[in-house]
């Protein structure tokens, strides 16, 4: 009897940081031997598919690009055939997973995922789009199983109050858990693997990550990239 292979969604508004969380993510995971592949969901390109296969952490094949030719949120939430195929071709090709992504393509904060596709989800936001996010109440952010605010580095250069995202997400989401990450260092990362290994592999040991998941994440941003950032 095959076993069940779990199933995470990713989502989010476009540039919020989804493809570059999964690339963060993966290795980390497979770090705690953890079997993965990912689905990721485009309007008419395979954008993100070709991004995480450029990556050359996981196989070619156990990466799947879906093209939704609709509303993103369409494929996740009222009808995910598409998602579902996907996921069936890679649960048949590969046994062995452990867990599936499931990133959706770039949509508003209204957008949330069925659990007819998957077991639980991410919704990540960043500070880019300003302070007001938390306070707007978007069901894809209130819902979430885990809401992940994504470069807080960046806040002091595009007008963020950090201090004013970390009170008002909190108060919007209550007891749901808040990752604040900055995937350029690692920081916060480790709050969003013991999600992942706790609630959805349901695995009960600590995570406490190894040296060589400390040296995954690449350099910090320099001063200068962040001043590019501000001035676009």
């Amino acid at each position: 009897m095959q076993k069940s292979v779990a199933r995470l969604g990713i989502g989010g508004p476009v540039g919020s940081g989804k493809t570059a969380l999964l690339e963060c993510l993966v290795p980390l995971l497979q770090q705690q031997g953890v079997e993965v592949a990912v689905v990721t969901n485009d309007l008419l390109t395979h954008e993100d598919a070709d991004r995480l296969k450029r990556k050359g952490f996981l196989p070619t094949e156990r990466i799947i690009g879906v093209q939704t030719g609709s509303c993103p949120h369409t494929a996740i939430r009222e009808d995910p055939t598409m998602n579902l195929l996907a996921i069936r071709d890679l649960e048949r090709s590969f046994p062995q997973l452990d867990l599936i992504f499931v990133e959706s393509g770039g949509d508003n904060l209204a957008s949330t995922f069925s659990y007819d596709l998957i077991d639980a989800y991410l919704f990540v936001i960043d500070v880019g789009a300003g302070d007001d996010i938390p306070r707007k109440n978007g069901p894809g952010f209130m819902q979430a199983d885990l809401a992940v605010i994504n470069k807080i580095d960046i806040a002091p250069y595009v007008g963020a109050d950090l201090a004013v995202i970390r009170k008002e997400a909190g108060e919007r989401r209550g007891s749901k858990p808040i990752a604040y990450t900055n995937c350029k260092t690692g920081e916060g990362l480790d709050h969003v693997m013991q999600f992942i290994l706790e609630t959805v592999l349901f695995r009960s040991t600590p995570y406490e990550p190894t040296f060589l998941e400390t040296q995954a994440i690449s350099h910090q941003p320099s001063a200068l990239s962040a001043q590019r950032f501000a001035d676009r």
